[in-house]
């Protein structure tokens, strides 16, 4: 895809006599921020932000409800910190429940154990369970797996024997004897005449006491007890990880029930923060609900005050409304009404010059310089008239239309008005047209206070380069400018002139702003004192109004407009 570009070189002298244009520049020192006071409101301000570490510091702490509290919602939160509450309650009772069944079970075999030896060990001189044997081991009433020998004279053990499970009725015939590392372990039990708990090798867990005359040793095991517990726990875990997930789903719902206002309040708020509520007239008439702004509930305190903060802002939206309107009035009526007295300055200023009388040096040099000023004045009146029709919003007239021409046109107009700079153009090919749906006049306007902003704030022997983009056209170079959308027609107004200052490029497009000595040039002629400080002002005001956007990007040696209009796709025959 070519370009067509013509480069037009003129000689020195520069006239600014196109009426109705206006460059902008910058002036020095717009925009600086107020200058703040060392130690103004540094103790309230110390105050507020240990008060705030304070509290931060004495809420959840780390973790999810703390420093990282953001990454879940409010309604998680709550679930998930009752959930947690009614595990460890219900973790509380498990561990109790166990721990109180293991003693009341562990207790109920210390009885039976303590019986059995005193069966084996009582009074009845010709009970075979006193014989020195070990049938004391099987008799009925003791159960499966209970061990149990007789001790020697000398203290050690002897022969020890453990219930099976025989279904012999002789308890002799139910008995197993016992290896020397279980006897070891029976002679470990302290023999204090009190049950004791241990481990026999290949046996298990038993409960083992020794009779107070230290005659003989009887074991019970312990695998009933460590079943019923171990039951009961399992139990218990079910039922718990069931009753967790009942109230997780439960409180979900009903948390969800619960903050239900509060949703309907942040729905009010976002729909308030959508609104344009920077520029034009606002009908801020959204509320929250009168369900959800009672005062006897927290939810409703936020409501409540959210309404109140509308109400005044609201207020404040409809004051600053009124006073733009009556501020637009005023200028457009003062500038209506100017116009005619200005014309009348002019007209008679040129009928006193050009009269039958030949005035003196000083007299015509008066009569220019009141023709010029009332020319200025009648730009500044028509620029301000133009302002204030587009901020009222009145229609423009849309027609489809290639800017091409329009740049052309504007180009050379700004060549006669500016001989001493160099004019360029570069425009799309002839069947790449940059169709836009604007306002004719509105547009060329905005060509031709861009070209006279770089030929006034520019010396002579600046380059101008004026560049029409087309849809899906990159820059020279091959690639569309950052931001840039494929479907959009681009303007830009390129110099080679000193540049911006950084500081000052946020106020270009600010009304009455000047132009430092960096980027402006004495007027040899035209309209005195340069520019209005309303030509970029209107450039984004028409810009605007077409729904495009202007940008602006300078730098020593290269300062660059960029207008971008929403495209019109041409009709293909």
């Amino acid at each position: 895809m070519g370009s067509a570009a013509s480069a037009v070189t003129s000689g020195a002298g520069a006239t600014s006599g196109a009426g109705g244009t206006s460059g902008v520049g910058v002036r020095a020192g717009v925009g600086a921020g107020p200058t703040e006071v060392p130690g103004s409101g540094s103790r309230t301000e110390r105050r507020r932000r240990s008060g705030f570490r304070a509290g931060f510091r004495s809420g959840f702490g780390s973790g999810p409800f703390g420093r990282g509290g953001g990454r879940w919602t409010l309604r998680t939160r709550l679930v998930v910190s009752a959930v947690a509450l009614i595990a460890v309650v219900g973790a509380v009772i498990s561990t109790v429940t166990a721990v109180a069944l293991h003693s009341y079970l562990q207790g109920q075999l210390d009885h039976r154990l303590g019986d059995g030896i005193g069966r084996a060990e009582g009074p009845r001189p010709h009970d075979p369970l006193r014989d020195g044997g070990l049938d004391f081991v099987a008799v009925p009433g003791q159960p499966p797996g209970t061990v149990g020998a007789r001790v020697a004279p000398d203290g050690t053990l002897g022969a020890g024997a453990r219930m099976n499970r025989s279904t012999n009725r002789l308890p002799s015939q139910r008995l197993s004897p016992l290896d020397a590392h279980q006897l070891a372990a029976l002679d470990g039990v302290s023999r204090d005449g009190r049950p004791h708990s241990t481990d026999l090798p290949g046996l298990g867990s038993y409960r083992v006491q020794y009779a107070k005359d230290g005659a003989l040793v009887l074991g019970v095991p312990l695998n009933e007890v460590d079943d019923t517990v171990g039951r009961l726990v399992l139990i218990e875990c079910c039922v718990t990880l069931a009753g967790l997930v009942a109230a997780g789903i439960a409180g979900s719902a009903m948390v969800g029930i619960a903050l239900r206002p509060l949703r309907r309040v942040a729905a009010t708020a976002t729909r308030v923060s959508e609104l344009p509520l920077h520029q034009g007239e606002v009908a801020l008439h959204v509320r929250v609900p009168a369900a959800e702004a009672d005062a006897r509930t927290e939810v409703g305190q936020v409501g409540a005050a959210l309404n109140r903060m509308l109400g005044h802002v609201g207020s404040a939206l409809s004051a600053r409304q009124e006073s733009e309107t009556r501020v637009r009035r005023f200028v457009a009526d003062a500038s209506h009404e100017l116009r005619t007295p200005l014309a009348s300055i002019r007209g008679y200023a040129e009928l006193t010059r050009r009269g039958q009388e030949r005035p003196g040096p000083q007299t015509r040099h008066a009569l220019g310089r009141i023709e010029s000023e009332a020319e200025r004045m009648t730009g500044l009146v028509e620029d301000l008239l133009l302002l204030a029709r587009l901020d009222s919003g009145r229609p423009l007239s849309y027609a489809t239309l290639d800017l091409s021409p329009l740049v052309v046109d504007a180009v050379s107009d700004a060549r006669a008005a500016g001989p001493g700079h160099g004019w360029r153009l570069e425009l799309p090919d002839a069947d790449e047209p940059a169709l836009v749906r604007g306002d004719a006049d509105r547009l060329h306007q905005i060509l031709v206070n861009l070209l006279a902003n770089a030929r006034t704030h520019t010396p002579e022997g600046t380059t101008v380069t004026a560049r029409v983009c087309s849809p899906r056209r990159p820059r020279p170079g091959g690639v569309l400018p950052v931001g840039a959308a494929p479907d959009a027609v681009r303007l830009e107004v390129q110099d080679d002139g000193p540049g911006i200052p950084a500081a000052l490029l946020p106020h270009v497009f600010e009304r009455f702003a000047r132009g430092d000595a960096s980027r402006a040039r004495a007027a040899g002629g035209g309209r005195s004192g340069g520019s209005t400080g309303l030509g970029l002002a209107i450039v984004q005001a028409v810009v605007t109004a077409h729904g495009g956007t202007v940008a602006v990007a300078s730098g020593p040696g290269r300062t660059v407009f960029t207008v971008t209009l929403p495209a019109v796709r041409a009709e293909r025959p």
